[in-house]
Formats: structure tokens, sequence, C-alpha cells
């Protein structure tokens, strides 16, 4: 067999050719790495055994609607008892039921992610949410329909979802559609849809002219897009439900006049189907398909776009996504299933951004919810999104409407992520998940069973496997020889190999011996904090 050749290797893997080298755990864990919040060791051997095509399809494959989020602490609300769901329900003392509302919006988030199984949905999903950033919306059930909107939508068309955001009530109210009157056009909307929504500035070619589009198309579009008044925020009745309405008579009727950049079409009066014309018109250039495959290839791959990986990875994609009517998953099935996207380069470079950090330690390890209890259950979630918030990632209110900075802001991207004040929290929370771990209210505790987690391991009583074993399920890349040593040193300081085997199974013989147990149990933790404070672990 004719050996191939380094230049025809390097061609192939700056392409989308599909993906047909070894498919072993390493390649499992590079690809649930990138499509989910964490996996355990059992969601890997499953992906392992089905194969490349039927995980992505498992991927992609539909999912239930999570159960809504639940009042469940808070007996004070008369329209909804604890355990029900508030989605629906009017506000009465407004303040108060919107801050518990509020708080049982983001531990349902929280809970969500850490329940996904091997779907990419939440990774999607937070990938919207980034894409369409909302903030300043104080209503939760404004925020639920959003999320849920983009939830239902993960997957699907990317146009048909971007007329469906512009008449979201939430997004009416963010960037001041519910204000665009024809009597007084709002250009927020309408600069943010072309700029960073569909289809990109492109170079300045003018004055008010950006290459994609103008100044002048900025104020037609926000035409076009008058009449639209968001229902329902924090309505006080049953009868008034979370929505948006088309008043025709805010509505601009005259002709639209859109500049050469769009052909110079004409958008005429469509009164409350008028916003699907201008996101059709806006649609038909591909340079929208690029701009959204930039964005995807940055969410999922890696954020330095070079011109070879222009050419050969971005083009045809957004080709693909043209072929495909701008359906978001054949696009993504192709570069993820692509030679491309498992290349060694491409399995390590990039930072944790820190939903997939932190929540990461949970699934990794299957860490057992205290289910049985919603107050507890959902306090824990609470908690654990505040934390995340302190590492700069607060879900639902990226920090501006251009969404999180690591996947937009050069040249740092990624790298953004940490800095001396997001740093310690970091370090923090994987110092309290090895140890202690997390007190919650009435006694109760969340902490990481050591012991579980290597019985899950091959060959737990050998300390070179154990180690090995865990460092690919924590890590994209190998570790040096040198690392491997110190971390060994952890379970046998300065002894041979077979003193950590006859520890561990003196152990397996007799579980109920506290004196073996808690020695083993302090080792097993130590070197938990040990790897989870390596560098390697805040990549993926």
């Amino acid at each position: 067999m004719k050996p191939t050749s380094f230049a025809s290797l390097t061609t192939t893997l700056n392409t989308l050719t599909p993906y047909v080298g070894v498919w072993t755990s390493a390649e499992a864990n590079h690809l649930l790495r990138r499509t989910t919040f964490g996996c355990n060791a059992e969601q890997v051997q499953e992906v392992v055994d089905l194969g490349l095509q039927v995980s992505l399809n498992r991927l992609f494959s539909e999912q239930p609607r999570p159960d809504p989020p639940l009042n469940y602490s808070y007996p004070d609300d008369p329209y909804v008892a604890i355990g029900d769901t508030w989605v629906d329900a009017p506000y009465v003392n407004r303040q108060q039921v919107r801050n518990h509302r509020n708080r049982s919006l983001a531990g349902w988030q929280v809970l969500t992610i850490l329940e996904e199984g091997i779907s990419i949905r939440e990774k999607l999903t937070l990938f919207w949410n980034n894409h369409f950033s909302v903030a300043n919306v104080n209503d939760p059930k404004f925020v639920y329909r959003y999320i849920s909107l983009l939830r239902e939508n993960a997957w699907g068309n990317a146009r048909d979802l971007i007329k469906a955001i512009i008449i979201d009530p939430a997004m009416l109210r963010f960037l001041n559609g519910n204000q665009n009157a024809a009597a007084s056009p709002n250009e927020n909307f309408a600069r943010e849809l072309l700029e960073l929504y569909t289809i990109g500035k492109g170079p300045l070619a003018g004055p008010g002219d950006y290459t994609n589009y103008t100044e002048d198309d900025v104020r037609e579009i926000a035409r076009a897009l008058t009449g639209w008044r968001d229902r329902g925020y924090l309505s006080a009745t049953e009868e008034v439900s979370v929505g948006a309405i088309f008043r025709p008579g805010r509505h601009d009727q005259g002709n639209k006049q859109l500049s050469h950049r769009f052909n110079d079409q004409i958008i005429t009066n469509a009164g409350d189907q008028e916003y699907k014309t201008v996101v059709d018109i806006i649609f038909q250039q591909r340079e929208v398909a690029r701009f959204l495959c930039r964005k995807l290839y940055r969410w999922f791959v890696y954020y330095e776009i070079d011109q070879t990986t222009e050419e050969n990875i971005i083009e045809p994609l957004a080709q693909h996504l043209i072929d495909h009517d701008f359906e978001i998953k054949p696009a993504l099935m192709l570069l993820l299933g692509s030679q491309h996207f498992f290349d060694v380069l491409n399995r390590g470079p990039m930072i944790k951004n820190p939903y997939d950090f932190s929540l990461g330690l949970f699934k990794q390890n299957k860490v057992a919810l205290p289910k049985d209890n919603l107050r507890v259950y959902y306090d824990f979630a609470v908690q654990l999104y505040g934390f995340i918030a302190t590492m700069d990632m607060a879900y639902f209110t990226p920090p501006s409407v251009a969404g999180w900075k690591a996947y937009y802001q050069e040249p740092v991207y990624y790298r953004i992520w940490i800095n001396s004040s997001t740093l310690r929290p970091r370090m923090l929370l994987t110092d309290v998940f090895a140890t202690v771990g997390f007190r919650l209210p009435g006694n109760n505790r969340i902490q990481i069973d050591v012991f579980e987690m290597v019985a899950q391991l091959s060959q737990p009583n050998d300390p070179n496997v154990l180690i090995q074993e865990l460092a690919e399920r924590f890590f994209p890349q190998p570790l040096i020889e040198e690392q491997r040593t110190g971390l060994k040193e952890i379970l046998i300081p300065g002894l041979p190999d077979f003193e950590w085997t006859v520890e561990y199974n003196l152990f397996l013989e007799d579980p109920g011996n506290n004196e073996i147990r808690a020695s083993v149990e302090l080792k097993l933790r130590t070197l938990l904090q040990k790897m989870l404070s390596l560098p390697e672990y805040y990549l993926s």
C-alpha cells in the first residue's frame, strides 16, 4: 500500500472530507467535549460502540422538551403552588415573585444542562443565546419563552429562527423593536439584524457603505419592521399572556428602497408579514451563509480562521448550508464528521467557557444530585449558576449585544475567559469539588464519590492505568511523562507501584475498615484535586 505523503495528509485534514481514522475513546471524548457540556465514562463508551455516524445521529436526535421551571420554595405565590410551574402565571407582589421566578429560571437552566445526556441541543441553545444576545429583560416569563424558542429551533432552519426572533417579545424589548413605529422609526434592531445576526458589516467601502449593506439599508429595514409590540410584560392578570402583537397603525406602509448591496430591491407594504420579506431578501446574499458558518466554526472548532480555513472549510460549509436551505443540522453534521474536526491540532486549543468548565465537573464524574428534594435540588443549581457568573458567564445575559467577547474579540478570543478575577473561582470550584464538596440547606452535601469514580476504570489497582484513564477522561491531549510521574507520587510517594495495588486491594477486601478507607480516599481526592488544577483541564 502506498504511504500517505505529508502533503496529501495535510490537504485531507484541511477539508471537510469525512473522518476515516481510528475510532477510540480519544475521538469520542473530543466529539462529546465539543458538542455537550461534559460526558461520563459510560457515555464515552457508548459513543465508541456506536461509531461516528450513528453517534452524530444520536447527538441530533429529537429530545422531549424539558419540563418547565417550578416554584421550588416560595409559598406566598397565590397563583402557583410549590411544585407547580409559573411560566403562564400572572404576577402578584411583583418584585418578590419576580425575584423567585428569576432564581427558579436560573436553577432550571443549570439542571437542564446537567440532565442533557448525549445531545447537542443545549450546546446549540447557548450558541444561539450568544448569537441573539438578550439582556435587561426583567420578566422571567419573557426570558423563558425566548430560551425555549432557541432550544426548539436549535438545529433547525436559521432563516426561520431569525424570523421568529424578530417578533420574540424579549427581543422586541431588548432592542427597542416595541418602540419602532412609522412616526419615529427605531433603528436598533435593524442594525443588529444586519451587523450581528445575518450578514456582518464587511470592510468599509465608502461613507455609510460597509460592503455587505449600507446605512440606507439599516434605515429602510427599520421602516419595514415597524408596528410590532410585546404583550404581557409583568402582567398581573391571567387574560394577558406573553406574546407579540402587530399594530397596523404603527406600521410604515410606504415602499422601502434598498441599496445596490441588495440589488436595489423594493420592499412593498405587506403588513404583519413584511418582516419575513426582509429576512428572505437578506438571505439571498451568499455572505449570510459564510457569516453563520464562521460563527459555528468558532463555537465548535477554533477561533482562528485563516485563508486556508476560509477557502477549504468555511466556503464549502456555507455552500452546504445554502444547498440545504439554511438548515443547521446538515451543516454541523458535515463539520463535526470531518477529518478537519478530528485533526489532532483541533483537540485541546479551546479554553473551556465557564459552563463547560463547571458543569463538566459534575457530568464527567456522574455526581449524584438530590432529585428527591425539590428545594435542595434547585438551591444547588441556583448557587452553581451564581458561582459560574463570577467567572464572567451569566446564562441569559451576555455582556453586550454582540455576546461574550471570547467568541468575537480579536486577537485573544477564548483567552478572555482566564484573568486574575475569573481564575480564582475556577480554582476554588475544582478544589471544593475534589475535597469537601458543596454544603446545601438542611445539612445536605453534594460530594463526588471517588471510590465510584475509580470503580469505573479498567484496573484501578494499577496506579499507571488509573492515572492514564482519568487523564483520558479529563484532558484533550496526553500528559507528558513528568506529569504522570508527579501524579503517581500522590498515590505512592517514593514507593514501588505494587504498594498502591496492595493498599487498594486491601480496601476492596475490607471496605468497612475506616483506617484503610480513609487513607485510600485521601490519596484519591488529592490526586483528583491535582489533576483538576492542571492547565490541561481548562482546555477542550
